[in-house]
C-alpha cells in the first residue's frame, strides 16, 4: 500500500533537493525511504528503480534549465541572447550542484525526446540564428558553447578557480565577449579544402 503523500513527483522534487544537499551520486532509494522514515519496498508503488528516480531528477533539472534559459533569451539576440543563455545556464549550475549534474545523467533515447533537451537545444540554436550560423557551422557552435560552458561551470564548481586573480565572474565576462567575437567572424570551410 502507497504511503499517503507520497508520489513520484514528491519523490523526485525531493531527491533534487537532496542531490543539491548532498551530491546527485549520493541520492538513492535508500537515502529517500530514511528521509520519509519508510522501508525501501513502499517506494516501488511510486517509481520502479534507481533509474527512474534518477532520471526523473534528470528531465526536473533539464526542464528548470529550459525554463530559466527561455526566460532568459526572450526578446534578445546576438551577444544580449548570448550572455543571457550563459549567464542562466551558469547561475542554475552554481545554484542547484546536484541537479545540474543530473541534466548530465545519459537518458535512453525515448526518456531523452521526451525531456526539455531539445527545447534548450532549439534555444542553443537559436542563439547562433542571431550570428547567420546555419547548418554544419551551427552544429559545430552549438558544440562549442556546450563544451565552453560545461568546462567551465565545472572547474569553477570544483574549486579550479577559487586560489587566483582576477575573480572567475571577470573571466566568466570576458570570456564571453571572446565568444561572441569568435561567432561574428565564424571561420566558414569552403568545398573543396
Amino acid at each position: 500500500m502507497a504511503r499517503a503523500g507520497l508520489t513520484k513527483r514528491r519523490l523526485v522534487e525531493t531527491g533534487a533537493e537532496l542531490a543539491d544537499e548532498v551530491g546527485f551520486e549520493q541520492v538513492t532509494l535508500s537515502v529517500l525511504a530514511r528521509h520519509f522514515d519508510v522501508k525501501v519496498p513502499s517506494l516501488y508503488a511510486h517509481v520502479a528503480s534507481s533509474h527512474e528516480l534518477r532520471a526523473g531528477i534528470a528531465l526536473l533539472a533539464l526542464e528548470e534549465i529550459a525554463d530559466r534559459v527561455g526566460v532568459a533569451v526572450a526578446g534578445r539576440s546576438g551577444r544580449e541572447a548570448l550572455t543571457a543563455y550563459a549567464d542562466a545556464y551558469r547561475d542554475y549550475a552554481l545554484a542547484h550542484p546536484g541537479r545540474y549534474a543530473a541534466a548530465r545523467l545519459r537518458l535512453s533515447p525515448e526518456e531523452a525526446a521526451a525531456s526539455a533537451g531539445p527545447r534548450v537545444a532549439e534555444m542553443t540554436r537559436a542563439v547562433l540564428r542571431g550570428y547567420d550560423l546555419g547548418g554544419d557551422d551551427q552544429t559545430h557552435a552549438v558544440r562549442l558553447l556546450g563544451s565552453l560552458f560545461y568546462g567551465y561551470v565545472g572547474l569553477e564548481q570544483g574549486g579550479g578557480f577559487s586560489h587566483s586573480e582576477p575573480d572567475s565572474q571577470e573571466s566568466w565576462t570576458r570570456i564571453l565577449a571572446a565568444l561572441d567575437s569568435l561567432l561574428r567572424s565564424w571561420p566558414v570551410e569552403r568545398a573543396g579544402r
